[in-house]
């Protein structure tokens, strides 16, 4: 008879929601106070001000009671208005989420279509960019680091792309999966509107979702005319002069994302740029050594939170995920849409060290070895040395 209990610590190893440190689980098990009172006010002012230090930005940072799709949808709503078109690069399921949205909600959509194989490329904006005479696209969207595939955009490129084509196109750029673990300056990109959410880099349950607003974008917020309450900036910029909400804020959520900002404020930002980076190259050095792919064909492009790893044609990613929970107490990403079946995603993002890539890496190979997918042993122990030499590097 198979046993109720699993001995041993879960692995949660999917790009998000991440696992969250116990220092901030018990900076949330608190008393629910006051939303209205000045403890709540002076803990949100803390939580904004901290914020525009992770997006690197002077300007606005909203805060909602909400996941990444509410921020997709209030960077929509707020700057644009029905019949407006809007230029996004199909990098994976994600971006391809956010355009349906932009349909729903009236707005017209052109997609430059890829492989999900890499990021966005800059010169693509640019032509299309160039060719509309009559500046009928209002804002171009991508996502930064698209979480189905494990592949990075170059936001700066694509800044440059849109100034060189002299269009007054609004950049909105997707940082769910990347801020707080990539380096990602909001104001010196020239990015209008960022969303973010809280559950991965910001290693906080789901719950919070944000938008980093630029002046430009407060300024087509004043002539949109796609209804929005919920998501309107302007209520929660006056509001939040003195700490306060137009509506009831997720009051525990906020003292942990005032625990997070102190943790990543105390390793140092930079430093957890660094760690991420070092992390995800040792991921796809065992996968090379394993003798399987990385998803991300472009090595400019490699993701820092995320390796997704496809399988050989004829092998089933999601049976073999089944192994590795199963073996090993361990969850990896699945392939989302197109790629369902093909790859698995492993995470390496948040609250995360050395020994738990070692870990996860270890759990990876031993799942390989109860199957029949081609593949050579030493993955983890290739990422092992790497980490091994990296460190001696940097101590």
């Amino acid at each position: 008879m198979p046993s109720k209990y699993t001995p041993g610590k879960h692995f949660l190893q999917i790009p998000g929601p991440s696992n969250v440190p116990d220092r901030i689980l018990r900076a949330m098990d608190f008393p629910t106070i006051d939303h209205r009172g000045q403890d709540f006010f002076d803990l949100s002012k803390k939580c904004l001000s901290g914020m525009k230090k992770i997006f690197k930005t002077n300007s606005h940072v909203i805060i909602y009671p909400a996941s990444g799709t509410g921020a997709w949808e209030a960077a929509l709503t707020n700057t644009m208005s029905t019949g407006d078109t809007v230029l996004m690069v199909e990098t994976g399921h994600f971006a391809s989420l956010w355009c349906k949205m932009a349909n729903r909600l009236g707005i017209l959509t052109e997609l430059i279509p890829t492989d999900w194989r890499r990021g966005a490329v800059a010169d693509q904006i640019k032509d299309r960019l160039i060719k509309d005479k009559k500046n009928k696209i209002k804002a171009v969207c991508v996502v930064h680091n698209e979480t189905s595939t494990g592949c990075m955009s170059n936001i700066r490129e694509v800044r440059e792309a849109i100034d060189q084509s002299n269009h007054g196109a609004l950049l909105m750029v997707d940082t769910i999966s990347s801020l707080a673990s990539s380096n990602y300056c909001h104001d010196a990109w020239g990015v209008d509107v960022t969303v973010a959410g809280s559950q991965k880099g910001l290693m906080l349950p789901p719950g919070l979702s944000f938008n980093a607003v630029s002046e430009r974008a407060l300024s087509a917020s004043k002539s949109s005319n796609i209804p929005a309450s919920y998501w309107a900036w302007d209520d929660h910029i006056a509001s939040n002069k003195t700490g306060a909400f137009p509506y009831t804020p997720a009051t525990n959520l906020f003292f942990g994302l005032n625990e997070a900002l102190e943790m990543l404020f105390d390793e140092g930002i930079d430093q957890v740029f660094k760690r991420h980076e070092k992390h995800a190259k040792a991921t796809r050095l065992a996968v090379q050594a394993w003798g399987l792919e990385v998803l991300c064909l472009e090595p400019k492009d490699h993701s820092n939170t995320l390796t997704a790893v496809l399988l050989p044609d004829g092998h089933d990613a999601d049976k073999f995920r089944e192994i590795v929970l199963h073996n090993y107490n361990m969850s990896l990403g699945n392939g989302l849409s197109k790629l369902s079946g093909k790859v698995f995603r492993i995470g390496h993002l948040g609250d995360f060290n050395d020994l738990m890539l070692v870990a996860t890496l270890g759990g990876i190979e031993m799942a390989l070895g109860c199957t029949k997918i081609p593949h050579q042993a030493g993955g983890t122990l290739t990422a092992m040395q790497f980490l091994k030499e990296k460190n001696n590097q940097d101590f």
